[in-house]
């Protein structure tokens, strides 16, 4: 625990409760409730974090760690845990409101406390970490037997199994006996939890901590589940973190949250249950957040962002485009804007930019080279400080670069993969990066190409940047699904944009590069496949959260032969009737 912590209990009838305290006591105060089969320790990598802005405190609840266990599951119901918690408060923040921190029951004991009347003007905020509302997880419970979803209800009967086993007469002295030891039950959370383990945590006396702390259970569940009822509305801001990797509790518990914590705001932490050690400078960093804002009166309503669930979420969200000063990249960001987002136009062309800007409607201009990662450094503090983190981010802008492999310079190779691939990987790593620390979710779409699909004697060097992207783009999705966050590769095919025009063929005279430019775009416009149909497409995607949008026909027979037969798909490379 950190260095000067107050260790003292406090008596209330009769059970002995064993408090921590770290931190200026004038401080704002954050109460810290563990769970089963937990004792304050788990907490002390968050206290570390928190006790130099704040008064933090922790407790052992009745049953668990220094605290004395009463006998029998009738002394442990939600009105004991409450005033066991009202009797903390008072002990360590007399007549002040505290901001309480729930994790799995302190969590669920923390709902029935943000709830009652009986707290006002003791709770300042409430935030629950991988707990949500007892009521809640038994309607989830029930609900997939009600509509006949027989394999869903048996994927949540299995998470519960535990439950089920601590319910039943001698099942604590069982599982903590006879199946578990300290021993084991460290070896359970550091190899398959990926929970650090030392000598404090778990407690040496976690074999009784988890059988006394079974009458959580037994007092609690039965009556809910026999007279099921609804909670009252929370009475205080709410903030709920919720586990992606969590094996005992379904994200599903936690949807009817909203109906009774109006505002609330919800965080997505990548890692298992007990995130508080396995995450705790990032659970610490969204406490300490919540809580400076609550102390301020600027709390502001969290949204979820939703990964395929349509379109309908952009209203007010924030959404940065890059090349949007002409073709793709505007169409898509004015298509955004029409779904309500508020876009950011961002390109290296200052006076494109600013056209773009006067023509959709509520964007903001921002002049930068993709290619330039100092550049991209500078314009990400700018946005994140000024508008805040973007919910859609699209890597569109890029540049193309024609002839043969053995006619490009260094310097080509250069710029293109400055600008194709570092550009849209530091799009990715500056606004990904801030999406996973919000934990609010969100969307990052990279600008690929028919041509990743296919070789090409034509393309070799473009090509290549762009079939990066697309492996980009997929090993990205897997590492940020667990934050909420969809990432999508779109892959057009013969689009008419400024690129044509804009495009170096290399290994020709200046005279020869303008006559291929002119008769490449005269190609791709009698084509007539649009920004705006490509803008739609990616709309739609993002709504799905699709892994590859491929956009075009022509793009969607490239995919086929290179995946069904890749030996024409060489045959066409070699006779070079891809298009430019």
């Amino acid at each position: 625990m950190s260095e000067g912590a107050d260790h003292r209990s406090i008596t209330r009838d009769g059970v002995r409760l064993a408090i921590v305290c770290a931190g200026d006591a004038s401080a704002p105060t954050v109460v810290l409730v563990h769970g089963y089969p937990d004792t304050k320790e788990v907490w002390r990598p968050v206290i570390d974090r928190l006790s130099s802005e704040y008064h933090v405190v922790a407790y052992d609840v009745r049953g668990a760690g220094g605290s004395s266990a009463p006998r029998g599951p009738a002394a442990y119901g939600f009105a004991e845990l409450q005033a066991d918690f009202e009797a903390v408060c008072e002990a360590v923040a007399p007549g002040r409101r505290v901001h309480l921190v729930g994790h799995d029951w302190g969590g669920i004991a923390g709902w029935e406390f943000a709830t009652a009347a009986a707290l006002d003007g003791r709770l300042a905020s409430f935030t629950s970490l991988a707990g949500p509302a007892l009521g809640h997880a038994i309607a989830a419970t029930r609900e997939p037997w009600r509509r006949g979803r027989i394999l869903q209800a048996l994927d949540r009967l299995r998470r519960s199994w535990y439950i089920v086993a601590l319910l039943l007469p001698g099942g604590p002295t069982l599982v903590w006996r006879g199946l578990l030891s300290r021993e084991r039950w460290a070896r359970t959370l550091e190899l398959v939890e990926r929970v650090p383990v030392d000598e404090e945590y778990p407690a040496a006396g976690v074999s009784a901590d988890g059988r006394h702390g079974a009458n959580l259970y037994r007092r609690n569940i039965p009556p809910r589940v026999l007279r099921p009822g609804h909670l009252l509305r929370a009475r205080v801001p709410v903030q709920i973190i919720v586990p992606s990797g969590d094996r005992f509790i379904s994200e599903s518990y936690y949807e009817a949250a909203e109906r009774i914590a109006p505002g609330l705001r919800r965080r997505t932490v990548a890692g298992s249950h007990w995130a508080q050690r396995s995450r705790p400078a990032l659970v610490a960093h969204w406490i300490n957040e919540f809580a400076r804002e609550v102390e301020a009166g600027s709390v502001a309503p969290g949204r979820r962002w939703r990964r395929g669930g349509g379109l309908a979420q952009l209203d007010g969200r924030l959404a940065l485009v890059t090349g949007a000063g002409s073709g793709i990249g505007r169409a898509t960001a004015a298509a955004l804007a029409e779904r309500g987002a508020r876009a950011l136009l961002v390109d290296r062309d200052e006076s494109a930019v600013r056209r773009a800007e006067q023509t959709i409607s509520g964007s903001r201009a921002l002049v930068c080279d993709v290619g330039d990662a100092e550049a991209m450094g500078r314009l990400a503090v700018e946005v994140l400080e000024s508008e805040g983190v973007p919910d859609v981010v699209v890597n569109n802008a890029g540049i193309g670069v024609a002839g043969g492999f053995l006619c490009t310079e260094a310097e080509d190779w250069r710029r293109i993969v400055d600008v194709n691939l570092l550009g849209v990987a530091t799009g990715c790593r500056l606004f990904g990066r801030a999406m996973a620390l919000r934990g609010e979710g969100g969307h990052i779409v990279n600008m690929a190409s028919a041509a990743a699909f296919m070789p090409s004697r034509s393309l070799p060097v473009y090509s290549a940047t762009k079939a990066a992207v697309l492996m980009l783009t997929e090993s990205l999705r897997a590492e940020l699904v667990p934050f909420g966050i969809g990432v999508t590769a779109a892959c057009p095919g013969v689009i008419a944009t400024n690129i044509t025009r804009a495009t170096r063929y290399v290994g020709r005279s200046e005279t020869d590069q303008r006559r291929l430019a002119d008769h490449v775009t005269r190609l791709y416009e009698r084509r007539n496949f649009t920004p705006e149909r490509v803008a739609a497409e990616i709309l739609e995607a993002i709504g799905e959260d699709r892994p590859v949008a491929v956009i075009t026909p022509e793009a969607k027979l490239m995919r086929a032969v290179s995946r069904l037969s890749p030996r024409l798909a060489r045959r066409l490379a070699a006779t070079d009737v891809l298009p430019v």
